[in-house]
């Protein structure tokens, strides 16, 4: 019988051994480029022989079509080949910078020498030093090489080392009573990274370290208390029926969280489904978000200007933007968020489903609205919408891990298998390695 995520949590740290069905699943992803990516949200791990757990290496895209970089150490570098022979040395205090070249990548000393390479790897002579990429510390292996605009960079790093780059960059600095939501997120993280390793290996690395993945932020935003949550979780990640799971994660849910489905077509799966995040007495446990409510006002002519921009991507005439005459919620998906808004124009009533809605309604920065849970107000002069209203709760997608609801539990005592069974229910905690 599968063990859930709370109840795999035993005190004392104990969790129950790796099962045979998620081994078969995720042992070519044990080792760097045997993990295919997934296909669309909530994509199927492919089946693989089972074999030995230990802890895979991450290739993380820093940069893609960059015209050039500098490098740097605190300590020496060694720049060699894939081969691993000699092509250059950076002593320390030193910046070199990395171009493309021809079919390869060009690397320049201040002295004005030069070598060059294919695909170049930059480490630090010592075992541990930091490789400096324009100023910002990484650990692991610099790989460089050519792209078809300009260069790519890649930080190749081991699981565990990539996830003390990312835990503390998506949550910040915790207070000590906080420090569950750091070990919800590290083992969020962890199964994510699993799941998508090769998601981009056409671009040659699996991860970006933006928001289109996770964001990473390298050995500058470790913080001592997100690396203990990396340690106190080390190798553990959920699974579902022996996969895997998609791993969904977000700011802030407003108080209840949104079915797969309500955002992401392939996402039916069983356990991203819709909870309440309210806590007995009624409090929503992200209340403490910055983003739990907001509001967003558009004017007549700051509503028609945002109409003109974002319309296009739907196949919608700009001009067609010049004369709102409604704006309206036209459904309300089960866990009460906008999943279709009306837009009535000169010439037509434009309906845009949920997905588009934040790209659509955007605020008057330009930014996404914050998610699709808000009521609307319209304000109108005649047939014209003069002033638009948005009074909305939480901030991101909303479907799974809500990392301020995370936050909130974990300050009145709840563990991190606890929280991750709240928002993953029926999930398995499981140790990878």
């Amino acid at each position: 019988m599968a063990t859930t995520a709370a109840d795999a949590a035993l005190p004392g740290g104990r969790l129950r051994p790796w099962g045979a069905a998620f081994l078969v699943a995720a042992a070519a992803a044990l080792t760097m480029g045997s993990c295919t990516p997934a296909a669309g949200p909530g994509a199927p791990a492919p089946e693989q022989p089972a074999g030995q757990g230990s802890e895979p290496l991450v290739r993380v895209g820093l940069a893609v079509g960059a015209v050039s970089a500098v490098i740097s150490g605190d300590a020496g570098l060694a720049v060699t080949d894939p081969s691993g022979a000699h092509l250059a040395a950076v002593s320390r205090g030193e910046s070199w910078q990395v171009a493309a070249g021809g079919n390869g990548v060009v690397v320049r000393g201040p002295g004005g020498g030069s070598s060059t390479g294919e695909i170049i790897d930059v480490a630090g002579a010592d075992t541990g030093a930091l490789v400096r990429v324009n100023g910002r510390p990484y650990r692991g292996v610099i790989e460089v090489f050519r792209d078809r605009t300009g260069i790519t960079i890649v930080n190749r790093l081991p699981m565990e080392t990539y996830l003390q780059g990312v835990v503390s960059t998506e949550m910040g600095r915790r207070a000590p009573n906080e420090l569950e939501a750091l070990r919800a997120q590290a083992v969020v993280s962890r199964t994510y990274a699993l799941r998508h390793l090769r998601r981009w290996d056409v671009q040659g690395f699996d991860l970006y370290a933006t928001v289109a993945d996770q964001v990473y932020g390298g050995a500058e935003r470790e913080t001592p208390e997100g690396n203990d949550a990396v340690l106190a979780t080390r190798g553990r990640i959920l699974t579902y029926d022996g996969q895997p799971i998609d791993a969904f994660f977000y700011s802030t849910c407003g108080g209840r969280t949104a079915e797969g489905t309500e955002v992401f077509r392939g996402a039916d799966r069983p356990y991203l489904r819709s909870v309440s995040d309210v806590a007995d007495d009624g409090t929503a446990y992200c209340s403490i978000s910055p983003r739990f409510r907001w509001r967003e006002t558009w004017g007549g002519d700051q509503l028609r200007a945002t109409l003109r921009q974002t319309l296009p991507a739907l196949g919608v005439a700009a001009r067609d933007a010049d004369e709102v005459t409604d704006v309206r919620v036209a459904y309300r998906t089960p866990s009460g968020r906008v999943g279709r808004l009306a837009i009535g124009l000169r010439r037509s009533e434009l309906q845009v489903n949920g997905p588009n809605v934040r790209q659509v309604l955007r605020s008057t920065s330009g930014e996404i609205l914050r998610s699709n849970a808000f009521a609307l107000t319209a304000t109108r002069e005649g047939s014209r919408v003069t002033r638009l209203v948005a009074d909305g709760a939480g901030a991101g997608h909303g479907v799974g891990f809500c990392q301020w609801g995370a936050v909130g539990r974990s300050r009145i005592g709840q563990d991190y298998g606890h929280i991750l069974a709240a928002y993953y229910p029926g999930t398995a905690l499981e140790r990878l390695y």
